[in-house]
């Protein structure tokens, strides 16, 4: 991705200039940004996460709005602290370019919720499975290992972010990679229990809520959950007041997924089955 387009930290930034604003500094958006020599197109853009702010930039607004030196700096210091690149910043070959938008939210993000359809989600594939699913749907071989990589490095997010995967029962019999492959993903998610993330389990014949398509529901601090939505020809991203609808699938599905332990005895059964 380009260091220019806008990140989750950008919607994060956005969201704290905003409560400065309207609540520290009282000012309606076309004064403000006319205080510092902006459109109200760009700091309305700014304030919703929808454009890459600098450092600079948040100075600047922060110093046209008359904030105290000792707060100004201490925000500034918070936003520097926050925008040290990661690996994403650096693509891999091979790699698609989404896929480091998508690191770059999760990074940020203070909790995360999967709920996967057809194959275990990959925050938590294992390299078997993993390269079964991208033979599955068409990698080139050569861009394997690499694609792999970049799915390890998203991984190092687990056990540093509130996680929780409602998985579907059909992808715990999809056998990606072969059986042996299938039991060693099993045994994963077992695992990933045991780390204290919450992997729940949706019964193949419940008739409650229909998920039709696997998504990633990704909150932050003071800002709204984002949601990323995987389709074979890319992925897109749904913000503000259209992610309601997620929260009610969401809620519903707390009902009907599985406890963990229950979804742990369900999954250990299909081990043995194996």
């Amino acid at each position: 991705m380009s260091r220019n387009d806008p990140r989750a930290r950008d919607r994060i930034i956005g969201a704290k200039l905003r409560a400065i604003r309207t609540e520290r500094a009282g000012i309606p958006l076309e004064r403000a940004a006319a205080m510092a020599g902006w459109s109200a197109s760009r700091l309305s853009r700014t304030e919703r996460g929808l454009r890459h702010i600098s450092t600079d930039e948040v100075a600047t607004l922060l110093t046209a709005w008359q904030i105290p030196v000792a707060e100004r700096e201490e925000v500034v210091a918070e936003v520097q602290a926050g925008t040290s690149s990661g690996w994403w910043d650096r693509p891999l070959p091979g790699v698609p370019a989404e896929v480091g938008a998508l690191a770059s939210y999760e990074a940020d993000a203070n909790e995360l919720v999967d709920v996967s359809v057809r194959a275990v989600p990959g925050l938590l594939h294992t390299y078997e499975t993993a390269i079964g699913v991208m033979r599955a749907i068409g990698v080139p071989p050569e861009d394997m290992e690499t694609r792999w990589m970049a799915r390890l490095r998203r991984q190092q997010i687990l056990g540093k972010v509130d996680y929780t995967a409602y998985i579907d029962e059909t992808a715990l019999r999809a056998s990606y990679g072969g059986v042996d492959a299938l039991r060693g993903q099993l045994q994963h998610l077992l695992q990933a229990q045991d780390r204290a993330m919450r992997v729940r389990i949706i019964p193949t014949h419940q008739t409650q809520v229909l998920v039709l398509h696997s998504w990633l529901w990704m909150s932050f601090p003071n800002t709204k959950p984002v949601i990323h939505v995987e389709l074979t020809a890319g992925a897109f991203y749904i913000h503000d007041d259209d992610v309601e609808p997620f929260n009610v699938v969401l809620d519903r599905l707390d009902r009907v997924a599985l406890s963990q332990t229950d979804s742990r005895k369900l999954i250990s059964g299909l081990m043995k089955g194996l």
